[in-house]
């Protein structure tokens, strides 16, 4: 299959595509309606499309919702560097300010998710309020890996086992983008609900994000999350990047997670308690995997939309 030009994640619908310049590289945003601004943030292998329901649903409840492409995804810049945690906290900050915003309400999905509480450590004045789903804090996550370094069946260290393999260089791209990025629908199937894996809703979306996957860089760029996270472990970066979002933020957070989640484990989700602000929530989805805003959209969008207006 040739590799799709990345006008072609420009997917049309109720929305505007338009780009923004924002710490110093070009972001694609899809955005809708108006009133207070609510950016979304995809997580792995994903890109702004996974939130087409959002798009819609949160426009009509009175928002002005923006779904970016992260760095490196969609048709977003994919420069060579900058997808540590400072820089990518720095994306999200320029952007509210690029599109006028003194401050957003931030919604993300895992590594979306641990992106918002980041930037909201990091760049405190412009985050409103932090909604994650299926995803949790950088801390908690790392702490769970560790307690369970050993593998157990279950335990948040074997959930996690693909971020070892994505350290190696050049084969995981291959392997991501191989058999028209077959290895992304087998990812998006092993992880979501049983009940949605089965639908003609599933296909659409598999089908859609493999698509999305084959842009050039994307596999690449995607990866280096990954290798960023692991690699600081090792070095004095990550210990002024634990430092520095080791601390209870000033705002609301909302967790919405999956009971079935096998991704992030629902009790590592539970662990983020330390890294919740005043009037924080945290609500569970019976029988979801890891992709509540995809798998349920109506009753992610309601618990949304009625933490925002709490707020």
């Amino acid at each position: 299959m040739r590799a799709p030009d990345p006008s072609t994640v420009r997917l049309a619908g109720p929305w505007t595509h338009r780009d923004v310049s924002a710490n110093g590289i070009r972001l694609h945003v899809a955005e809708a309606g108006s009133g207070p601004m609510v950016l979304l943030l995809h997580g792995f292998a994903e890109f702004w499309w996974t939130w087409h329901h959002q798009l819609r649903s949160l426009a009509e409840a009175g928002f002005h919702v923006v779904a970016a492409d992260l760095r490196g995804y969609g048709d977003s810049d994919k420069p060579p560097r900058g997808y540590d945690a400072w820089t990518l906290a720095g994306d999200v900050a320029g952007l509210v300010r690029a599109m006028g915003q003194r401050q957003a309400h931030l919604v993300g999905h895992a590594w979306g998710g641990m992106l918002a509480w980041t930037a909201a450590a990091l760049h405190p004045r412009v985050v409103a309020s932090v909604s994650v789903l299926g995803g949790a804090h950088p801390l908690a996550l790392r702490s769970a890996i560790a307690r369970s370094a050993v593998r157990r069946k279950g335990s948040q260290a074997r959930a996690m086992g693909h971020l070892l393999r994505f350290q190696t260089p050049v084969s995981p791209e291959r392997g991501l983008v191989k058999d028209e990025a077959a290895a992304v629908e087998t990812l998006l199937r092993a992880w979501s609900g049983d009940e949605w894996r089965d639908t003609a809703d599933f296909a659409v979306t598999a089908r859609t994000f493999r698509n999305a996957m084959l842009v050039p860089g994307v596999a690449h760029s995607a990866l280096e999350y990954y290798r960023w996270a692991f690699r600081a472990q090792f070095r004095g970066e990550g210990r002024r990047f634990t430092e520095a979002i080791d601390v209870r933020p000033s705002m609301p957070v909302l967790q919405l997670h999956g009971s079935a989640d096998p991704c992030v484990l629902p009790s590592t989700a539970r662990d983020s308690a330390p890294w919740l602000g005043p009037r924080s929530r945290f609500e569970t989805l019976r029988d979801i995997g890891h992709y509540p805003h995809l798998e349920e959209p109506g009753r992610s969008t309601e618990a949304i939309v009625d933490f925002l207006r709490a707020t």
